[in-house]
């Protein structure tokens, strides 16, 4: 689904063209970048979304490419607090560069669920889709979440098409992992870091009857 800025209560459906071929900047909402522990996951990994029995591989791949769509659209409608990140925009350009990508996964999926389940197929197909969006919940960790979904975006703006699964294999661990909350560690107090200059003596006899500071005192007078 491809989303417009809330306006009114509603979300309109547009597609925004994006520009390709520059190396994707990095989103960085904070100080210092929080380890995620992001690394490469198989498409059977519980860890994707829900479960898939009886799934070949080329449905558990599009399970988890769907996946990762999920959770980039979730982010696009709930990261639009910070114009910096683009949420909205950078989404729909993935949607409109790796449509066709997309929409066979999709099609996978859907005949999946028809295969498995028969008549009950297109209901069960549904029922993953909607549990699906709300597994990527993130209003307890809203800033770190769309940090990740940002550069997660741009990294697959700048992918070739037909390509997007390869990112979804790499990134969709560490987007998991941005459900939970990040905070900023607080920097160490050290007050002696920067050394103030002490204050001269005020008493009346380290100063000249030019108001000068004696030698005595630290200054330069007799």
């Amino acid at each position: 689904m491809a989303i417009r800025m809330m306006k009114n209560g509603f979300i309109a459906a547009a597609v925004f063209a994006a520009t390709l071929g520059a190396a994707p900047a990095s989103a960085q909402l904070y100080l210092s970048v929080p380890d995620l522990r992001a690394s490469p996951i198989e498409p059977s990994d519980p860890l994707v979304g829900l479960p898939l029995p009886g799934a070949t591989a080329a449905e558990y791949r599009a399970n988890l490419l769907w996946n990762l769509r999920a959770g980039l659209n979730v982010a696009a409608l709930q990261c639009q607090f910070s114009d910096y990140l683009r949420a909205v925009p950078n989404y729909n350009g993935l949607l409109a560069h790796h449509n066709v990508e997309l929409a066979t996964a999709y099609t996978t999926l859907n005949n999946y669920y028809k295969r498995t389940l028969g008549a009950k197929g297109q209901k069960a197909f549904d029922d993953y889709s909607t549990i699906t969006y709300n597994n990527w919940s993130a209003a307890q960790a809203q800033q770190i979440f769309c940090q990740t979904a940002t550069n997660v975006t741009k990294t697959a703006l700048a992918t070739p098409k037909g390509q997007l699964f390869p990112v979804a294999q790499a990134r969709l661990r560490e987007l998991r992992h941005a459900l939970v909350p990040v905070y900023e560690p607080r920097p160490a107090y050290r007050p002696y870091l920067i050394r103030l200059r002490e204050l001269p003596p005020l008493t009346a006899a380290c100063y000249n009857k030019k108001g000068v500071l004696r030698r005595a005192c630290g200054g330069t007078a007799k």
